[in-house]
């Protein structure tokens, strides 16, 4: 520790001085390599965390500083102030931690989110079930009690507990209180394998206590971890190949499932499906792994699947499991396969590996496992793809079905609506619409939560990954709209498009003032319902009737959203050509614009895209329960 006799203003100099250092040679490796800076520094506590997280290349950070975080913050001022980082404040937790977690997701770069103790905190936490569910990598920084025990902090919670912040965050994952400051080093070591895992990546919750913050303590630089990057693992063994292999020789009509995990592997899916002749069934978070059009892209399968899609889950008997979890809506709630009679799952979490029963797990990094299975095919010569022609033609045919079905929604006429009192465009044509916009302009979508999104992925004909970002591991609402402000802060923003209901604008609106104040470039769309319509459309199918999921409130998002200046609000208009020229306006802005959708909700089959699997909710609960006892897998 040192020696408490080293003034603050001493401290400050030395910290400005620094980072000085620092920057001149190009970033922290640079200056220690060079030796251009001591690899044993004397600081606070908080200078050291971001010396620590500037060394894995964490630079950018989200935050909404409060009485926990000052210190940080000071730290953060001054290494911004030197060109080292850079720090978006906020007006929403929720609404940061949203566009922390898309940062990392859309443009692979690590940030962190900065909050106080109490309810920033925990706002900050409900966010990160985002980056949780859908496995992606972010740091999040609260401001916890002091050690001390000097009595109640302010919104800490209220409770003769020691280290409840730690326990509520390690509830959620990887969590770690920096309750000595000399810890430091472990704990980053920690934060690192878990914000860049390989294949289950999550956030990171460090708690950071008000009085350790300002600590002095002494750190060895060049013994703070590195990013940790992990090499690709595959079965050593060929005998696991083989056995995949007999079984892919045994059963003529397989069906690749391809989850969230296969995002950015869309070449060595691709090469599997054709060289085994299997089809290929989505998740909402992997549409693209196959070009649109592929002939065995089956698209979206589940509760909220589509024709193909369904057909080929429910008539696989081997069913090849890439890279996802099983979710509930994903498998229609584990009797999604009915005739499948074995499973393959290439997955490198082991306890996603053997969600099934009968499973031969290949334990792995996708690209890494599928390559190998490749090779062994090519080496063993046994897998003839003609037997399973037949089972690939009736696929094609459920997908000539589903193309029909989507081009008679697409096609439809303005439907007269009851709440609006007139006819307005029903919400699969508005979608197809804007989501065409943004492919022919290669602009990124973003969907929020509910119905929207709901239909959204089955509409979008995206032929590659990372063209949609669907937030359906935890249905967020309000991620899409909150997503945009990540491209304020990106190295290389890509201009993107949140697609959103009216009631999920309205869970983060203060993006209209974020995305200002710091420059985020998009669009926002609302189709506006005026209800629930997903639960509404549920309540129905289940119970006939609706209940308490709509308001006769009537939003002007127009004149809402012209209140921010610099935000461009438009009427989408009740007709194909008025939506049309409304993105076109919307689109020539620099800056945000918002274009407000009115869309039919109602029994009209042509105001939804239909719903093809089971789902264990409701009073469908003992007729799904019942047939998931008689699955084999």
């Amino acid at each position: 520790m040192l020696d408490t006799a080293i003034t603050e203003t001493e401290l400050s100099a030395t910290m400005r001085a620094r980072a000085r250092t620092i920057a001149a040679a190009g970033g922290l490796r640079a200056a220690l390599a060079s030796g251009e800076i001591d690899p044993v520094v004397d600081t606070t506590l908080s200078e050291a965390l971001v010396l620590g997280l500037l060394k894995q290349g964490v630079s950018k950070y989200f935050a909404i500083f409060g009485h926990g975080s000052t210190d940080l913050g000071e730290a953060l001022r001054v290494y911004e102030e030197e060109g080292l980082t850079r720090t978006i404040n906020c007006r929403n937790e929720v609404e940061m931690a949203h566009a922390a977690t898309a940062l990392a997701w859309q443009y692979g770069e690590t940030p962190a989110v900065v909050t106080s103790i109490g309810p920033g905190a925990l706002q900050a936490l409900a966010g990160s079930l985002a980056a949780a569910s859908n496995g992606v990598g972010v740091y999040h920084i609260y401001g916890d009690e002091t050690t001390m025990g000097e009595g109640y902090n302010m919104q800490q919670i209220p409770k003769p507990e020691q280290g409840l912040f730690g326990k509520l965050t390690a509830t959620m994952g990887q969590s770690y209180v920096l309750h000595t400051p000399g810890a430091l080093r472990e704990c980053l070591t920690r934060g690192t394998v878990c914000v860049h895992h390989p294949y289950k990546a999550g956030p990171y919750y460090l708690n950071l206590p008000l009085n350790t913050q300002p600590q002095k303590v002494r750190i060895a630089l060049a013994t703070l971890p590195d990013r940790f990057e992990a090499p690709e693992m595959a079965p050593a063994s060929t005998q696991p190949l083989d056995d995949a292999i007999d079984l892919i020789c045994r059963y003529d009509r397989i069906t690749i499932k391809a989850g969230g995990g296969t995002r950015g592997h869309d070449a060595v899916v691709t090469q599997l499906a054709e060289r085994i002749g299997a089809a290929v069934v989505l998740s909402p978070g992997s549409t693209g792994i196959l070009p649109d059009a592929h002939p065995q892209n089956m698209h979206v399968g589940g509760s909220k699947g589509s024709i193909c899609g369904n057909y080929a889950m429910e008539n696989a008997e081997l069913l090849i499991a890439i890279g996802t979890r099983g979710v509930c809506q994903a498998d229609c709630s584990g009797i999604g396969y009915p005739s499948a009679k074995a499973v393959i799952n290439i997955n490198g979490d082991l306890s996603d590996l053997m969600h099934y029963a009968n499973t031969l797990g290949l334990a792995g990094d996708i690209p890494a496992v599928i390559s190998r299975l490749l090779t062994r095919i090519g080496e063993t010569n046994q897998v003839d793809i003609s037997h399973k022609s037949e089972w690939l033609k009736e696929c094609a045919i459920r997908k000539q079905a589903w193309n029909a079905f989507k081009s008679e929604r697409f096609a439809a006429a303005p439907i007269a609506d009851d709440a609006w009192g007139k006819p307005v465009l029903a919400q699969p044509a508005a979608i197809k619409i804007v989501a065409d916009f943004a492919k022919q302009r290669d602009i990124a979508k973003f969907f929020d939560a509910g119905d929207v999104q709901a239909n959204g992925f089955q509409i979008v004909e995206d032929d590659r990954t990372g063209d949609t970002f669907t937030e359906a591991g935890a249905s967020y609402m309000g991620f899409a709209v909150s997503a945009l402000l990540a491209g304020a802060i990106a190295d290389r923003p890509r201009y993107s498009i949140a697609f959103t209901g009216d009631g999920s604008f309205m869970m983060n609106p203060q993006i209209l003032i974020d995305a200002v104040q710091h420059g985020a470039k998009g669009m926002i769309v609302i189709f506006d319902n005026r209800r629930m319509a997903a639960i509404t459309g549920l309540q129905h199918a289940q119970y006939e009737n609706a209940f308490r999921t709509n308001d006769d409130v009537a939003v002007d998002y127009v004149q809402l959203a012209s209140a921010v200046g610099g935000v461009k609000a438009l009427w989408g208009g009740e007709t194909t050509g008025e939506l049309r020229d409304a993105l076109e306006q919307a689109h020539r802005h620099d800056g945000l614009s918002v274009v407000h959708v009115p869309v039919y909700a109602g029994d009209d089959p042509l105001g939804g895209m239909g719903a093809y699997g089971s789902w264990n909710v409701g009073n469908w609960v003992s007729d799904v329960q019942a047939h998931y006892l008689e699955q084999k897998i």
